[in-house]
């Protein structure tokens, strides 16, 4: 098993199986590749990207949906059925009876910060990413973007809100379109901190290849995405 925290990540224990897998960072982000099974792409905080193998194709299901590049009908219940409502489709694999199955949007929660959550998340459909608006539709990120911001007391530099705006960039990414949308004052990356007095090693880039071949790892997987960092 392996654990994420932020004090980094750690296998705490073996499943009795002989997968090879490997461990790095990439820019802000911790991958672990798990060879012939999946990568997982971790961004320190609240993002997680599971990319399985190719092999999977069509073969799994779940909150993950089923892997068969439909988006429209990944909401399936665990008794095969296909709905749209979100929380009957999450509430159908719930294994836990004390989660709650009825909860809140956090918009009708916290429904005085709409505007605020609105005002933050235009900058999805701004001049910043406009060239990223022509490849990717911008209107579902803009959606989890205020959704997700309600529950922030602060939005600056808000997780939520930070990681929303960088799953859009990430689309971007795929599509060969990098957007330095990060600022000082908004989500900053902090790389100079790491600078000796007087250089410039350390910087950060919108888009960069998340392996280097080396020696001790003369080949890169070809599903990692550029990533951010």
């Amino acid at each position: 098993m392996i654990h994420l925290s932020e004090d980094g990540v750690k296998v705490v224990e073996s499943n009795g199986t002989d997968s090879q897998y490997q461990i790095y960072t990439a820019g802000i982000h911790i991958i672990t590749e798990v060879k012939g099974l999946l990568n997982l792409i971790w961004d320190n905080k609240t993002s997680l990207m599971v990319q399985l193998h190719p092999k999977f194709k069509g073969k799994v299901c779940g909150l993950c949906g089923n892997f068969d590049d439909n988006a429209n009908n990944d909401f399936v219940k665990h008794n095969g059925e296909v709905v749209t409502d979100p929380k009957d489709f999450g509430n159908s694999w719930n294994v836990d009876p004390k989660c709650q199955e009825n909860m809140m949007e956090p918009c009708e929660i916290n429904s005085q910060r709409r505007a605020r959550a609105e005002r933050h998340c235009r900058i999805i459909n701004s001049e910043v990413f406009v060239e990223c608006n022509a490849a990717v539709d911008s209107g579902p990120y803009y959606d989890a973007c205020v959704r997700d911001t309600y529950t922030c007391d602060s939005v600056v530099n808000c997780d939520r809100f930070c990681t929303a705006v960088a799953a859009y960039a990430a689309e971007c990414r795929k599509k060969a379109v990098c957007v330095k949308w990060r600022t000082p004052d908004l989500c900053h990356v902090c790389c100079d901190k790491y600078n000796s007095l007087g250089e410039c090693d350390w910087h950060y880039e919108s888009c960069e290849e998340p392996c280097i071949q080396t020696c001790r790892n003369p080949s890169c997987s070809d599903q990692i995405p550029l990533v951010e960092g």
